[in-house]
């Protein structure tokens, strides 16, 4: 029998190729997971995931503007004229027929699918134009009274849907929903 063989029939050279190979992985491990953990979100931006907004003060017929993941979005709390001006409109004639939302996916663009509330008081939209990203003017502009887009003339009606102009979509509506009576909860 070997002098370097044990009672099991391993030598010291199998030992030697174990210790180096689990070494070798934890090496590569250690190495590796800066790597991997530098793609995880910062924590400025885990900060903004979901925020809270009180719209107490946001009278009838104007808007507030708050950012969110490093963007605009409106928060319009509208007219009994703007909803019925929105509700008015055949999806028909849009030509973006679709509400694209993270709320419930792809459905129709009709006005009740863009509201935040039943009654369709509160519209919040993510405040970037979809065409090139610029931020659109509100407060009634452009020719649908809603928002207007003056870098390449993108016209969106008192729901957010674009009318006329250059975007291909209407602007995007973000997971929103009310916490309580006067504060909505983005994200």
């Amino acid at each position: 029998m070997s002098h370097a063989a044990d009672h099991d029939g391993a030598t010291r050279r199998d030992f030697i190729y174990y210790a180096t190979a689990g070494s070798g992985a934890v090496v590569a491990g250690a190495a590796v997971w800066p790597l991997v953990n530098q793609m995880n979100p910062s924590a400025d931006v885990k900060a903004l995931a979901s925020i809270r907004v009180d719209v107490a003060d946001v009278d009838e017929g104007t808007q507030l503007t708050v950012l969110w993941q490093g963007k605009p979005v409106f928060i319009r709390h509208r007219t009994a004229a703007e909803i019925e001006e929105a509700r008015a409109v055949d999806v028909a004639d849009l030509p973006d027929a679709i509400a694209r939302n993270d709320n419930d996916g792809e459905v129709p663009a009709v006005d009740a699918n863009r509201a935040l509330d039943e009654e369709g008081k509160w519209l919040v939209m993510m405040g970037v134009c979809t065409h090139l990203g610029c931020v659109p003017l509100g407060d009634g502009a452009g020719d649908f009274n809603g928002w207007f887009c003056p870098c390449h003339g993108s016209h969106y009606d008192t729901a957010g849907r674009i009318r006329k102009g250059p975007a291909p979509t209407n602007l995007l509506v973000p997971v929103a929903e009310f916490a309580d009576e006067t504060t909505i909860k983005l994200g």
